[in-house]
């Protein structure tokens, strides 16, 4: 396959790699390696450093430094593109004929080459919206002239504003999508019946209109952003006896289109486990996906409620001294970390199971707080600042979201790289865009 794949580029027959394949056309790879390329184009991959105060993986919207004419290229201008990967290629002298993009991170390393009809780029066209599916038409019909995407502004990594679809099962057995309030997802009405936002596939394609940079649940046909999974990643046997692990289950959705999968109980116990022993065992859903998928393909969801005490001495776990004092008035608090939907407390804190999930391999955070869900009253800055500042994975704020004023807090006043919302989006009382123009005003560079 290698030699044949080989002999088919040196042919200059039309190629376009995507990400891996890029990565693949350089000597090495140290990923899992070193690992042999190859060797078309001098260079080894090599990880991200995180050690500049970068978060690795790399994940979001991103500019790219044109280099040079490369006709698929062409369309993209100022605008964002979509990336996720946690090794890169750097250019050099050896390599420099063949770079045709690249873009900053930390440093700058190889966007795109083109040589010939030999195209590859480090990020997702086909996850980077109109840009990125006018990248594929531009390599699929070289004279087309298709509609060119507005102006964008793109200079840097951009803050992430991410749409979410809570989708559950109503009592007539129709998927909705639904929200909670501090995870009761139930009107409280005579009926007591599922609250109901609207049907899941409509709503994910208008996630996808109103330019939401990330789609978290369901539904990939419609939709050219991001997609991630959650829910039931773990290992069970079904009703026939079968056995399936995480992986299997994960692979599933990946195989139905979905980009990461999301995993939260199961998480938890994971990471229980890895303190107690501190061994890693690589059985846990964590270790076996990112093994397979790499960590960027890995998150976490962490559902904690606020703890207070009165001194950081009270209890064993990472304390904060909180914004607003607690109830009888205790300036400082812990945040629980839950299971199954937030019904069950567990002894671990958000701090702590933060960091030991990273170690197991994930690559990226979702940090829920049962307190503030549904109360549209702003994100939990004290909760989001603790774990953001603990880890070097990108962590996404989630819950509390009522205006627009809430996104550009917890982007000025915390490390998170992305801030999610639902209700609020499908309600059209805040629109995504609304969102966006407002983090502009601010200073606060997103995709537009």
């Amino acid at each position: 396959m290698a030699e044949a794949l080989c002999t088919y580029i040196k042919n200059d027959r039309p190629f376009l790699g995507i990400c891996l394949g890029l990565q693949l056309l350089f000597e090495s790879s140290e990923e899992n390696g070193p690992v042999d390329g190859l060797g078309l184009i001098p260079g080894v991959v090599g990880r991200f450093n995180s050690l500049n105060g970068f978060r690795v993986p790399h994940i979001g919207w991103n500019a790219l430094q044109i280099e040079k004419d490369s006709e698929i290229l062409d369309d993209i201008g100022d605008h964002h593109v979509y990336f996720v990967h946690s090794y890169r290629a750097m250019p050099s002298d050896d390599n420099r004929e063949w770079v045709s993009s690249t873009c900053n991170y930390g440093d700058d390393f190889i966007a795109s080459i083109k040589r010939g009809n030999v195209h590859a780029v480090q990020f997702h066209p086909e996850k980077s919206g109109d840009v990125g599916l006018s990248v594929l038409r531009r390599f699929l019909l070289p004279k087309s002239q298709g509609t060119k995407p507005s102006q964008g502004k793109a200079s840097k990594l951009a803050k992430r504003v991410i749409a979410c679809l809570d989708v559950r099962t109503n009592d007539k057995g129709d998927l909705i999508v639904t929200r909670g309030n501090k995870y009761d997802v139930r009107e409280q009405t005579k009926n007591n019946e599922v609250r109901n936002l609207g049907k899941p596939v409509e709503l994910a394609g208008q996630c996808y209109k109103d330019r939401a940079d990330e789609v978290l649940r369901d539904t990939s046909e419609n939709v050219f952003v991001p997609l991630t999974v959650g829910g039931g990643i773990r290992d069970f046997t079904d009703a026939n006896g079968r056995h399936y692990s995480s992986l299997e289950v994960a692979s599933e959705y990946f195989r139905s289109g979905a980009d990461k999968i999301s995993i939260g109980s199961d998480a938890v116990y994971a990471a229980e486990e890895y303190i107690k022993t501190k061994v890693k065992t690589g059985k846990s859903s964590i270790e076996q996906i990112s093994r397979v998928y790499g960590n960027q393909a890995v998150v976490v969801s962490i559902d904690p409620w606020r703890v207070y005490v009165r001194s950081p001495n009270d209890v064993q776990f990472k304390t904060v001294r909180v914004t607003k004092p607690g109830p009888n008035g205790e300036e400082y608090a812990w945040y629980q970390c839950t299971v199954n939907g937030g019904r069950e407390g567990r002894p671990i804190g958000a701090y702590e199971l933060a960091k030991a999930v990273e170690e197991l391999g994930a690559g990226e955070i979702t940090l829920n707080c049962i307190d503030c869900n549904g109360e549209e009253k702003g994100f939990d800055i004290d909760l989001t600042k603790l774990v953001s500042d603990a880890v070097s994975i990108p962590v996404i704020a989630s819950c509390g979201a009522g205006a627009v004023e809430h996104f550009s807090e917890v982007f000025m006043k915390t490390n998170a790289s992305a801030a999610l919302a639902s209700g609020i989006f499908h309600r059209k009382e805040v629109p995504i865009q609304s969102v966006k123009e407002h983090l502009l005003k601010e200073g606060i560079e997103v995709r537009i």
